[in-house]
């Protein structure tokens, strides 16, 4: 569960450490305070995108850290694939650092990850519900995922993309040589010329690249023959004047001649005779040099046909020689298709009826599933609505068969009927925002256990709704909240008296800049929050009376067990 967050520079927030309770917290404030401040700070901290515009006004960076205690197995288990670090005590500490520049730092346990890393291991950790949600409800195409949630068709719907996604390819392949006889002509033409003029041309890899130097080297040929001639010169001599290699070796027979009578002079004559041959060397590969810049027109003009052969290949098949020579095995491999096209195309023909029947197979395995799983879903859904103050509503999964699709062969609807004696209709065409918002908490909580994560956030699941099923949403949160922590972001005071920890977000202008707070409140605390919720002004005795008397009744009922269908006993 998430047991601390600290939040250092994200938008009006300048510091702030937040502690939550084991089961049910609550955030309330004024419109504006920074209560969705507070939930983009943990999206952030669970990998999710952000913008700069995150970072507080006239700061270089923001920090938002989140420390998680009793982490699941399935968290440790993606920890441990990941070679991350496992405290013993099964603690957890996230962060990251946001940059003006747009840099992330990320650490899990001292290890430093990436953003998609972190986002895999929020996923296991926290659970966020908010008016995206229930977006979801309104796409009738996303419906899907409900049911495979509640069915736990993962390795189904696995096995089923695999085929289908193999079928899709097989189609393609044979669409691409099931053409008529007309355009098959043509296209053996045209890749029978390009392989020829490819294979004429006889690229070879780096032939570029040696033309271009050689062609520098003769377009330079002239400096390069004075800078060679003159380095000769001074080397080998000439018929007035002595080299250096030919006065080197006078020096070195001086040398020798005085080690006559100075033993140390021959170390040294030995040393200047070795240099005089190194350097006599020299001239031999000097001279090879200046034949190489020896050069007539024709070479160069040979040079340039060739580097133009090659711009103009380029231009149709590829940038570089590489490039080239893949197109020309590419083109040879569909011009051997095309030619043996009937062969390949039954072979294909028999492959894709194979798949087709496979996939239907795996398609009917998921759907089979999906309509066993609706059965208890819609069940299960209506009988949380009527607990949630909807009881005439009836809830129904509507499937029916499509063709193959990315999904399966289900076109699957939710339908409502809101009244009793209607029929049902498409949830997305006729529920309310209220009602929207008790389907989402009822679906909520029948997916609990399918979840898999030990903190399940609701940010302002009260959208809507007030009075008597404002009530049953407290009551609902709480039941939940006795088996995984709840953090909800609400308006209502009814949930807000329910709450284990209670949380107060508030705003203050000091100076030219406005500064966010979140004060945990004790119980005169929060009877005066809750006073202010319900719509009284500060010290009216009437609504903190009022606000007292919700409290009470909150805990009375805590204090007793609520069964799974949030009856009490």
């Amino acid at each position: 569960m998430l047991s601390n967050l600290k939040i250092e520079n994200i938008a009006i927030i300048e510091s702030a450490s937040i502690d939550f309770e084991k089961n049910f917290n609550c955030l309330t404030g004024e419109t504006g305070a920074g209560k969705s401040i507070v939930i983009d700070s943990i999206n952030a901290v669970l990998g999710e995108k952000t913008s700069r515009e995150l970072i507080r006004t006239g700061e270089s960076r923001a920090t938002v850290s989140a420390y998680f205690t009793d982490i699941s197995k399935r968290t440790e288990s993606i920890l441990e694939e990941s070679g991350i670090p496992i405290e013993d005590d099964g603690t957890l500490l996230i962060s990251r650092v946001m940059t003006k520049d747009g840099r992330n730092v990320c650490k899990v346990n001292g290890a430093s990850v990436t953003v998609s890393m972190l986002k895999t291991i929020g996923l296991s950790l926290i659970n966020i519900h908010g008016q995206a949600d229930n977006q979801e409800l309104m796409s009738p195409e996303k419906h899907y995922t409900f049911i495979d949630a509640v069915a736990d068709n993962s390795a189904l719907f696995s096995d089923y993309t695999e085929k289908y996604n193999r079928l899709l390819e097989i189609k393609s392949e044979i669409k691409k040589i099931t053409v008529d006889e007309t355009m098959k002509a043509r296209q053996i033409d045209l890749l029978s010329y390009q392989i020829d003029e490819l294979k004429k041309a006889d690229i070879r890899i780096g032939e570029k690249d040696e033309l271009l130097s050689r062609r520098n080297i003769i377009n330079n040929s002239r400096k390069l023959a004075s800078s060679l001639s003159e380095a000769y010169a001074a080397i080998a001599g000439g018929d007035d004047y002595s080299g250096a290699a030919s006065m080197l070796f006078d020096a070195a027979r001086a040398l020798s001649a005085a080690a006559e009578f100075l033993p140390d002079a021959s170390d040294l004559a030995e040393s200047v005779n070795d240099i005089a041959y190194t350097i006599d060397d020299c001239i031999s590969e000097i001279d090879n040099l200046m034949e190489d810049t020896v050069f007539d027109e024709r070479e160069l003009s040979d040079i340039e046909e060739r580097l133009d052969v090659i711009y103009r290949l380029s231009k149709k098949y590829g940038e570089t020689e590489e490039e080239m020579l893949l197109f020309l095995d590419k083109a040879e491999e569909e011009l051997h298709n095309i030619t043996y096209s009937d062969e390949l195309l039954e072979k294909l023909r028999t492959e894709y009826d194979k798949y087709k029947k496979l996939t239907y197979e795996a398609a009917k395995k998921l759907s089979e599933s999906r309509k066993t799983a609706s059965e208890h879903f819609s069940e299960k859904i209506r009988n949380e609505l009527a607990f949630l103050d909807m009881p005439e509503t009836k809830f129904f999964v509507n499937i029916t068969e499509t063709p193959f699709s990315e999904t399966g062969i289900d076109n699957i609807e939710f339908l409502i009927s809101a009244n009793r004696g209607e029929e049902p209709k498409p949830l997305a065409k006729i529920a309310s925002g209220g009602e929207l918002s008790r389907i989402m908490l009822a679906i909520k909580s029948v997916l609990a256990d399918k979840d898999g994560t030990d903190t399940l956030i609701f940010d302002e699941i009260d959208s809507g709704v007030s009075g008597r099923a404002a009530g049953k949403i407290a009551l609902k949160l709480n039941e939940v909240s006795m088996h995984r922590q709840v953090i909800c972001i609400t308006h209502l005071p009814s949930i807000a008296a329910f709450a284990d920890r209670h949380m107060l977000i508030s705003k203050a202008v000091k100076g030219e800049k406005t500064y966010t707070s979140v004060t945990s409140l004790d119980e005169s605390g929060r009877i005066a929050e809750i006073a202010r919720i319900i719509g009284g002004s500060e010290g009216d005795r009437i609504h903190l009376e009022s606000a007292k008397l919700l409290l009470d009744e909150a805990n009375a009922h805590k204090r007793v067990k609520i069964n799974k269908r949030g009856e009490i006993k």
